[in-house]
């Protein structure tokens, strides 16, 4: 049933903070797009824009009623797309009883307003979309704060109305300012103070989670990051190899607060596995830097595994843009030395000629020790993709063999630990090991044997 429009109910919808996701609000998603090499949509094919800009309205209910290509002939200041397409969009809004309408760009606070003035109606862009669906998302204090954080940066510059509902949020704090300062000189001063006081707690997140980190390291406990675009299955891989039920839906974002498990290698070693955020094209770099927290996982593993939709029609695209919020974060530095693989997910939704093409390619080409077809659903190839994380973290440190007795359990339980136990024969008393240990770990046996 299509909403009736009121303008009192709208001039409402118009004033409330983008906060909370509004179930079942009826919506129209517009993505413009400049055809040609020096384009916005040049990287991208518009209907592929178009789809995953309604999949981000969906995330969140969104009732999404209209959702059209704006093409672009040049940038109109006023309003980014012309004229025409904004007449034509008012009259499908009115006619629809539209609340809300998604422009799949970065709007200018100028352009956002003239926009809604020629709609009649709430409109956001791409960046409160995604702000949206992580204040829907977020569980966990950690990730509230960072969400907050990011959203509050994005409206310093489009103070236009009263931020009455930051008041609410902090027991009132109207009353703060001067006899002569008006509303928004107050308004950008409790945002400016609120910006302060969680910078302030995410640093304390960050202290923690290097104590958390060098505690892992000390108990030679390497850590390995799944990264990936969002709704590319990084979730369902992560149950999969952990045996953790962290949902995992066909939703873009389903996944905001990152989890971490501890595993056991098929060599017998453990690591810890980390499920992060999902990115996305064109990720708006406040967001990435309230998220970095987060994200400093990603930066600090010891392995990095990219998991892809290869059944994706944009997986290539998809791919670049990982890579390019991975090089922003420092994570894919040259000369860095952290492994970095990918684990082609979703083989089993692909056609079977093309699958075949796929696990060829991947086991006989250049990419062979790099590029992994899996499917996180089925099981399929998660095998060989675990004996591929376990050599890579136990390939530091050549092999010995070493000699311990079998009543010190104690020594024999370490080297299973901290190395990699390639062989093992009990002659007597005595238990012959062959281990791969790296230096640190080589150092520090050498010292339990002298100290015997």
């Amino acid at each position: 049933m299509i909403d009736e429009f009121d303008e009192d109910d709208q001039e409402k919808r118009t004033r409330k903070p983008l906060e909370t996701a509004r179930p079942a609000t009826v919506a129209a998603v517009v993505c413009p797009y400049m055809a040609g090499p020096r384009g916005r949509g040049s990287d991208r094919d518009s209907q592929a824009k178009l789809e995953e800009a309604v999949g981000l309205a969906r995330a969140i209910d969104l009732d999404v009623r209209l959702a059209q290509v704006a093409p672009l002939r040049q940038v109109t200041p006023a309003t980014l797309i012309g004229k025409g397409v904004v007449a034509r969009i008012a009259a499908a809004v009115e006619e629809m009883g539209i609340g809300l309408v998604v422009v799949d760009d970065k709007l200018t606070p100028v352009q956002q307003r003239n926009l809604e003035k020629a709609w009649q109606t709430k409109v956001i862009d791409r960046t409160g979309l995604i702000l949206e669906i992580f204040g829907a998302r977020a569980r966990t204090h950690e990730g509230r704060l960072q969400v907050e954080l990011a959203a509050l940066d994005y409206q310093r510059g489009r103070l236009v109305r009263s931020w009455t509902h930051l008041e609410r949020q902090r027991g009132g704090f109207g009353f703060l300012g001067g006899p002569g300062e008006s509303q928004i000189e107050i308004d950008r001063r409790l945002i400016g103070e609120r910006i302060v006081r969680i910078k302030r707690d995410l640093e304390a997140v960050r202290k923690t989670r290097e104590i958390n980190r060098a505690g892992r390291k000390k108990a030679r406990l390497p850590t390995v990051a799944l990264v990936g675009y969002t709704n590319a299955g990084k979730s369902t891989l992560f149950n999969r190899l952990s045996g953790a039920d962290v949902m995992a839906k066909d939703l873009l974002f389903a996944t905001l607060d990152p989890t971490m498990r501890s595993i056991k290698l098929p060599n017998g070693k453990g690591c810890v596995i980390s499920d992060t955020v999902g990115f996305v094209s064109d990720l708006p770099t406040h967001l990435v830097a309230a998220f970095r927290a987060t994200l400093e996982e990603v930066i600090e593993a010891d392995l990095i595994v990219h998991v892809r939709d290869v059944s994706h029609p944009d997986t290539e695209q998809q791919r670049a843009d990982v890579e390019d919020v991975l090089r922003e974060l420092g994570a894919l530095e040259e000369g860095s030395g952290r492994p970095f693989i990918e684990a082609l997910n979703k083989i089993d939704a692909l056609p079977e000629d093309l699958r075949q093409v796929l696990e060829t390619r991947t086991a006989t080409g250049a990419e062979r020790a790099r590029q992994y077809p899996v499917s996180a659903l089925t099981g399929e190839g998660v095998e060989q993709l675990m004996n591929a994380i376990a050599d890579l973290l136990g390939a530091t440190g050549e092999a010995r063999e070493v000699s311990v007795p079998l009543s010190d359990g104690a020594t024999i339980a370490w080297l299973y630990r901290h190395g990699e136990v390639r062989s093992r024969r009990d002659d007597g008393e005595t238990a012959w090991l062959t281990v791969a240990l790296d230096e640190a770990a080589a150092a520090q046996f050498e010292r339990r044997q002298q100290a015997r």
